[in-house]
């Protein structure tokens, strides 16, 4: 693992962002960042591993930051953090391809956790009113045939690297992939995908 940048401009919520990095990755390199400008000086130069994002920066606001970053380096995995957890702006992240939403008024466990998860490719966001279930069909007829097979692994409660070999390809397409599958299935991690998924089979 590379690094890890952290873009907000409170310098206290970067030390506290700072501190759960280090629980949830030892080690890694951490970069911090108080403008949307330095987080793209930042990405630039490369081997970033996951850009933590403040919606409300200097010389941001608002999701056109995390649009222009996802634009311009779409294999960067983003984590937006914000202090909003309205459901829209969740899902609005997520819609843009944030792999994860984390709150401000999470505790330092949960961004832990939350980043751990991010970084292992499952994604994480808190827990928003479900969609409703009607279309869950026309949900799951969206996956192409390799995201069906990357759920159905899910479901066998398979481990990326493993379902990577069934499929034979790498780790990161199956992270790759999992981020399209969450997506779609308009969930926010593999738990929540799993559950959706055994909705479909018959009773």
């Amino acid at each position: 693992m590379d690094r890890i940048v952290v873009a907000d401009n409170h310098p206290l919520f970067r030390a506290a962002l700072r501190s759960a990095v280090d629980k949830a990755a030892p080690g890694v390199r951490i970069d911090e960042c108080a403008s949307l400008a330095e987080a793209r000086t930042a990405l630039n130069i490369g081997g970033v591993d996951l850009l933590l994002l403040d919606l409300k920066l200097s010389d941001s606001e608002g999701m056109a930051g995390l649009a222009a970053i996802r634009a311009e380096h779409p294999t960067v995995p983003v984590a937006v953090v914000s202090a909003s957890e309205d459901a829209t702006v969740v899902r609005h992240a997520l819609g843009l391809g944030a792999a994860g939403f984390i709150p401000k008024s999470a505790s330092l466990p949960e961004m832990v956790e939350a980043i751990a998860a991010i970084l292992a490719g499952d994604g994480w966001a808190p827990e928003t009113p479900d969609v409703a279930d009607d279309d869950l069909p026309a949900r799951v007829a969206s996956l192409t045939p390799s995201q069906l097979r990357i759920l159905e692994g899910l479901k066998a409660g398979r481990l990326n690297k493993q379902i990577a070999f069934d499929l034979g390809v790498s780790e990161a397409t199956i992270k790759a992939h999992l981020t399209s599958v969450f997506r779609k299935l308009g969930v926010h991690n593999r738990t929540q995908a799993v559950i959706l998924a055994k909705q479909m089979d018959p009773s």
